[in-house]
């Protein structure tokens, strides 16, 4: 090229991604089609291919000019979205000048035959004719996770004139119109890109066709002259830019009917097998089907039963190539959370097709990931106790539902010993909560894992393994036992001033000085220096909730009563639409005041997925119509398309930032979690129980009334008192020799740990009698060996 046909400004702006707050999430569904989408704004933006974790696209959409005249649709029209059929990923676009000069219609999906997707586009001129205007698209390649190192060039292949671009890992795709192009150009973000020479009246630079190694952008003025405002686009993605341009071409040569037809009956045919959970819901924001289409449409392809948060980069419009994983990847915790709502909708072979998934990429020592790329491969590597626990509670309520075979068991039966394992000898205490953020004794980690515990000594007493029971079963009560030690906060100025015995807190600190339980104080991520600290007594959170959801108190027991209070106190914030809840007192993940992106520190904003688990709370508190009137205010926090957000406004109007109070705030959206907690109320108020409380916590803890006088001591919990009458139980990884004393070394007794199953050593000492005051002073040495010259000791209290 000369100096003359070389675009300017490169590379380009630093590239950002695009705005999180999706009217529409699509894939076709097919075997032959590898290609997932999504929309906002009334435009097509992020494009995934060929796996649900790449996003090779930034956006594509269409500016109008005309004489002195310039327009961009996504930001000087109003749009609507809409599912062309309820539950089917075939979206209709609308786009209406507010100036009134024009309007756009799209009809938009995935090509089922080949990995392509189909823009069905009309445009109306409202004002004036059709020959005053020019329509022209602006395409932003983001291939495989990069704005930058990627290469933009004009092309006519084969006889059609194409816009293509290659990344830097070989990815390329290819966008073809069924009408003409008058100019195409290739360019660089803010500098040469169609987007400035068009803003600015100079048209499209046809000589700028090749735009290397940067942030770049496509532009093409099409040519409606004899098409009465209609075109079709296909963009066409593949392995290399031939792949690409055959793609978009063979799809362009197919034409819409085909793919349409196809698409509707791919999905009507998944739907039609579903529950009829319909007429449950009232419908003020989103449905049962679209949180079905959402649960499915964020299915990978090859890696069957994996399933990525969302499709979407929280304030994506803020961010660049330096965050690659927005949320789409894969949460063991939301992945099992999705497959619930699975189980809801009356479909266990996607549930069984996540537990799958989950037996492949579980870690060697048991435990899963914090999060993973669809491959496995692991992103974040925090260890949240909560996640190993909730696939074999998955194992569980599949194996409840009757959708487990007896091959099955056995061919599980490693997952689970290894992740029982893990939670014996890591827990309870997390390194991070279910918010990633603070370590220590969770009530939400702490319920999953008691469950999960339960729930897996099940599993192997039916593989013939009743040591391995037992011994989860009287772990499960030894931490439920000391749950209020932990957890429950008394003797406060807020429990005084609400006039209750105390509540349950968001999380105890862990292992202190004192001892395990709610001294000391919990740091609070993403705040200023000044807030980043506050006392555990003083933290609440909605986690609470947990322990009724997964039996471990009942709803009306006066400790969760008085705890509700404290949270609604703290937590809750009534809406035109109802209730909704913070996460937790002094969050901050959420926009500034000033309604600028959360960018490391922020204000935390309300959570509609909290609304539904209250729902659940009431009822199992027996409130059914007060579950319904929070069922009404999780669907009418739903944006554009029906799309359940992370988090929605909760202050003044600031539209300049496209923040409304009730309505989304920047944050991802859709969340494919509170889409499964939306299908799972849906079928709880049907089944008049919640859907998902394992039996197992609620036939021991509340019809049985299960307690223990065992206390445990591990070299990673080391305790220092237990309460007189007690047993103190070692639990340690390997056969040891143990001597102990309870009176200072004048005389000492020996035994040795025995194998209790699950990787677990354990041998409980005779301290039941000791009186109060004494202490247990005791060593641990390798079978054989010496003593080590190291004194634990335990005292007891009264």
């Amino acid at each position: 090229m000369s100096a003359a046909d070389t675009p300017p400004g490169a590379p380009g702006m630093e590239p950002r991604w695009t705005s999180a707050a999706k009217s529409g999430i699509g894939t076709a569904g097919s075997a032959a089609s590898r290609v997932w989408f999504a929309l906002s704004h009334g435009i097509l933006n992020e494009v995934y291919y060929p796996r649900i974790d790449l996003a090779c696209m930034r956006d594509c959409g269409l500016l109008v000019t005309a004489a002195d005249y310039f327009s961009e649709e996504k930001r000087d029209a109003d749009s609507t979205t809409r599912m062309e059929v309820d539950g089917v990923p075939i979206f209709e676009l609308a786009n209406t000048a507010r100036d009134g000069r024009y309007r756009i219609t799209k009809t938009i999906l995935a090509d089922p035959f080949r990995d392509t997707l189909l823009q069905d586009i009309r445009f109306e001129a409202l004002k004036g004719e059709l020959d005053d205007y020019g329509l022209h698209v602006l395409l932003a390649p983001h291939l495989v996770n990069q704005g930058s190192h990627n290469t933009a060039w004009v092309d006519d292949y084969k006889g059609h004139g194409l816009l293509m671009a290659s990344g830097s890992y070989g990815y390329s795709l290819a966008l073809a119109a069924s009408v003409p192009w008058h100019a195409r150009s290739a360019g660089y973000v803010g500098f040469s890109d169609g987007w400035q020479t068009l803003k600015n009246g100079a048209g499209v630079n046809d000589a700028w066709r090749r735009a290397e190694n940067g942030n770049v952008a496509l532009t093409g003025t099409l040519d409606l002259g004899g098409s009465g405002g209609r075109v079709l686009l296909t963009l066409g993605l593949g392995l290399r830019p031939e792949e690409a341009a055959l793609n978009a071409i063979a799809s362009l040569q197919q034409g819409l009917e085909p793919a349409r037809n196809r698409v509707r009956e791919i999905w009507q045919g998944w739907q039609a097998g579903l529950e009829a959970l319909d007429t449950i819901s009232p419908i003020k924001g989103t449905s049962y089907r679209i949180s079905t289409a959402v649960l499915a449409a964020h299915r990978t392809g090859a890696f069957t039963g994996g399933a990525i948060a969302s499709l979407s980069t929280p304030w994506g419009y803020n961010k660049g190539d330096n965050d690659l994983g927005g949320y789409h990847l894969v949460w063991p915790r939301d992945l099992v959370e999705t497959a619930g709502g699975y189980l809801a909708a009356g479909s266990p072979a996607d549930a069984r097709g996540i537990l799958d998934y989950l037996a492949a990429i579980q870690e060697g020592d048991g435990h899963w990931a914090q999060n993973n790329w669809i491959d496995g491969h692991p992103y974040w590597d925090g260890i949240q106790m909560d996640e190993t626990a909730f696939p074999i509670l998955l194992y569980d309520m599949l194996a409840r539902a009757g959708a487990l075979t007896a091959a099955d068991a056995r061919r599980f039966q490693s997952m689970l010993e290894r992740a029982a394992s893990f939670v014996l000898r890591a827990g309870p205490v997390t390194d991070e909560d279910r918010w990633e953020e603070d370590a220590g004794y969770s009530p939400f980690t702490l319920a999953v894992e008691i469950a999960a515990l339960l729930a897996g000594a099940d599993a192997m007493d039916a593989a013939g393994r009743p040591d391995a029971a037992t011994l989860l079963r009287e772990t499960a009560d030894m931490w439920h036992a000391e749950l209020d030690d932990w957890t429950f906060a008394t003797d406060t100025d807020l429990a005084r001033s609400l006039d209750i015995p105390g509540y349950y807190v968001r999380i105890g600190p862990g292992d202190i000085e004192d001892g395990p339980g709610l001294g000391g104080n919990v740091a609070i991520k993403n705040r200023s220096a000044q807030e980043a600290v506050l006392s555990a007594k003083m933290l609440l959170s909605p986690d609470a909730l947990a322990l009724v959801r997964f039996g471990l108190r009942a709803a009306d027991d006066p400790r969760m009563v008085a705890t509700v209070k404290a949270i609604d106190h703290l937590l809750r914030r009534d809406l035109p639409d109802g209730p909704y809840w913070y996460r937790y007192n002094n969050d901050g993940y959420g926009e500034h005041e000033d309604g600028s992106a959360f960018d490391g520190t922020g204000v935390g904003r309300l959570w509609p997925l909290l609304t539904g688990e209250r729902a659940h709370y009431e009822l199992a508190a027996g409130r059914p119509e007060e579950a319904r009137r929070l069922l009404a205010a999780l669907e009418a926090s739903a944006g554009p398309g029906g799309q359940l957000p992370e988090q929605i406004w909760d202050s003044a109007d600031l539209p300049e930032h496209e923040l409304l109070l009730g309505q989304p705030t920047g944050s991802a959206m859709p969340l494919v979690w509170a889409h499964g907690e939306h299908i799972k109320l849906l079928r709880s108020l049907r089944d008049g129980a919640v859907f998902d409380t394992p039996p197992q916590t609620v036939e021991r803890y509340l019809s049985a009334k299960i307690t223990t006088n065992r206390r445990f001591w591990r070299l990673n919990h080391q305790r220092r008192t237990i309460a007189a009458g007690q047993i103190l139980r070692i639990e340690l990884a390997d056969l040891s020799a143990v001597r102990w004393s309870f009176d200072t070394w004048e005389s000492h007794e020996e035994g040795r740990t025995h194998d209790a199953g699950l990787a677990l050593h354990v041998l409980d000492l005779p301290t039941a009698r000791l009186p109060e005051g004494s202490e247990i002073r005791f060593r641990l040495a390798d079978l054989g060996g010496p003593w080590p010259e190291i004194d634990y000791l335990v005292t007891v209290k009264a």
